[in-house]
């Protein structure tokens, strides 16, 4: 079983979970699973872990995010998106500078309500569900951040579009984004494109199209301590390799080296990836051992 991270390119057209049963044909391996998911018409970096891998990934669908989109004003969508009926047309000829100024106001720490069509869970069942059957139900605002939301292009007319980059929190709707620009600017808008540049530190320009992943399956793969890099680093020596590959909880003392909040990749003299650690009152706790007891 091969055990490691892919930074996909995800084509238009597929889900993430189309895509993650593609990849367990390329690998022949069922443990397969990525993290955070990406909408069918969207494209861009799509993380999908192999093997023991796969347990890291929760420490990867919580990195901030990159997209660049297209929103369309004046239309308005069932899905806030291009894949959705539409609910509404009306002109909305707004200016590049109005959409600027308007933007303005969702950047910092904002409250979303999460769309129908998303995966959350609302009563132990998944909105989309829900949507696919008619079933609207009420959603609590959700706390997100927002941390760039710049207009890169913009095509004018009753019906403008604006491209925009947007650098966000886990969690962060850009569809909903879409629509709440429309509204502040007295009017409707829908997300008519949308690429996910990158997801942590993992961009555009370490993934791989799912027709080259299957052309050299190897080459794609990033070993399991490249998936956890975007964590604090501790090196720990042999003898506390051994620890920590039967799940030995560390004092603080005795890894001054560990300074942040955590979580902690921890590595052994060789570089590999032993464990994923996390700061307790007790100590340092394993929450992931990816290692065998017996390093050979």
């Amino acid at each position: 079983m091969r055990d490691g991270l892919v930074v996909v390119d995800k084509p238009a057209g597929c889900t993430s979970h189309d895509v993650v049963a593609r990849l367990r044909r390329v690998y022949g391996q069922r443990r397969v699973g990525h993290a955070g998911t990406l909408d069918p018409d969207a494209t861009g970096v799509l993380l999908v872990g192999l093997g023991r891998v796969t347990r890291l990934l929760r420490y990867l669908q919580d990195r901030p995010k990159v997209y660049r989109g297209d929103v369309m004003f004046g239309v308005a969508t069932s899905t806030l998106d291009a894949s959705g009926a539409v609910l509404d047309r009306r002109p909305l000829p707004v200016t590049r500078e109005q959409v600027d100024a308007a933007a303005t106001r969702f950047v910092g720490d904002i409250q979303q309500v999460p769309p129908m069509v998303s995966a959350l869970r609302v009563g132990g069942r998944r909105l989309h569900d829900l949507a696919r059957r008619g079933e609207e139900v009420e959603r609590a605002p959700r706390a997100v951040h927002v941390e760039r939301l710049a207009v890169e292009g913009f095509q004018p007319g009753p019906y403008p579009v604006a491209t925009i980059l947007v650098e966000c929190s886990a969690g962060t709707y850009v569809r909903s984004l879409a629509a709440d620009l429309g509204a502040a600017l007295g009017g409707c808008a829908h997300l008519d494109a949308l690429r996910r540049l990158a997801v942590g530190s993992f961009g555009l320009d370490e993934s791989h199209s799912l027709e080259a992943i299957e052309h050299a399956p190897d080459a794609a793969v990033l070993e399991p301590a490249a998936a956890v890099r975007d964590l604090e680093q501790v090196e720990v020596d042999e003898e506390q390799a051994r620890g920590v590959r039967h799940g030995m909880t560390f004092p603080c003392s005795s890894l001054p080296a560990a300074t942040g909040p955590g979580p902690f990749a921890f590595v052994g003299p060789d570089g590999g990836l032993l464990a994923v650690y996390e700061r307790r009152t007790a100590g340092f706790k394993p929450t992931v051992v990816v290692a065998s007891p017996d390093p050979a």
